[in-house]
């Protein structure tokens, strides 16, 4: 699959193709399958920029980390570092590649 953002425990991160930058449409019983990745000190990884991190307040309140304005989640069905089990899920949940930001294919 490539390159792919995961947090500092190595739990793989996603984007949600529906979302706009800066933005969530995730809420809700969403949120139960997708939780809301946040950390205050994102390290950036190798290929990527420091600058390209940055966080919002959602709507309910709650601080999320963006990565080039997307938000990022976890996916509840990863349950060990590496795994990439949220992946493509309904063609609208991906990786997120911290060189290109293209979905991972």
């Amino acid at each position: 699959m490539g390159n792919y953002l995961a947090d500092g425990n190595g739990m793989t991160l996603y984007y949600f193709k529906n979302n706009m930058k800066d933005k969530n449409s995730c809420a809700g019983p969403c949120l139960e399958k997708w939780p809301v990745f946040y950390n205050e000190k994102v390290k950036a990884p190798a290929g990527s920029d420091a600058k390209d991190f940055g966080e919002f307040t959602r709507a309910d309140g709650k601080r999320q980390t963006t990565f080039k304005g997307w938000p990022l989640y976890y996916f509840v069905g990863d349950k060990a570092a590496g795994d990439t089990n949220g992946q493509a899920v309904k063609d609208v949940w991906f990786t997120v590649n911290p060189i290109s930001m293209e979905p991972c294919l």
